[in-house]
């Protein structure tokens, strides 16, 4: 059932890079129906990622990984048969942020659910770098059972979004997965945690709290 196309463009980017994706409850892996691809969904989450700049303060440094750990990653997911990378995949220009940081720009992989699914690739796709980025992959009514096994199979069960008002669709995918935090219908999203919520170590100027400027 789709529709609220922008709104729901809209709240996939603030889910994946809100906070530069530093955030647990963060979207990692976004399962596109793919009514929702023909309608220009991930094509909008795209202009909405390319506008983040570090004038703005909606991209900066990220705490977890390097920038060539970030590049890594996303490079041995875009080998993955069929992959690719649908936006990012670079780091940032005119940054003087340290190299023990991460400088990159908002990214998303697609990789094939039948590419995910496999043994050799599931950890790879299911690893969340705790930074902007997200696993993009898309779906039908045909193989829906398979992103429900995606779910299951993932070792953290944070957060989860059910982005439909169909009820029926929603009673099958909330009956046969396991999460946490879950948010159901068209304005679903993955986190509620705010954007001024910084985190880090004990005693370090980057260990900020809820409004600390």
């Amino acid at each position: 059932d789709v529709g609220d196309v922008d709104y729901v463009a809209w709240q996939c980017d603030q889910d994946a890079y809100a906070s530069i994706g530093q955030k647990c409850s963060a979207q990692s892996i976004c399962f596109v129906h793919e009514n929702w691809k023909e309608v220009g969904l991930v094509d909008k989450m795209k202009a909405l990622a390319e506008k983040r700049s570090m004038n703005d303060l909606t991209i900066g440094p990220v705490l977890t990984v390097s920038t060539d750990e970030f590049l890594g990653h996303t490079n041995k997911l875009a080998q993955i048969p069929g992959a690719s990378v649908l936006w990012g995949g670079k780091e940032l220009t005119g940054h003087k942020i340290p190299e023990k940081y991460g400088a990159v720009e908002p990214t998303a992989v697609f990789v094939p659910l039948e590419e995910m699914m496999k043994d050799e690739n599931f950890e790879t796709c299911a690893t969340e770098l705790f930074a902007p980025f997200q696993v993009v992959t898309y779906y039908n009514d045909s193989n829906v059972d398979q992103v429900i096994e995606a779910l299951e199979r993932m070792s953290h069960h944070l957060t989860a979004a059910v982005v439909s008002n169909d009820p029926a669709f929603q009673s099958k995918v909330l009956a046969n997965t396991v999460n946490g935090t879950t948010y159901a219908g068209r304005r679903a999203r993955t986190t509620g945690a705010p954007q001024n919520h910084w985190f880090g170590p004990a005693g370090d100027p980057r260990g900020c709290g809820i409004g600390t400027p």
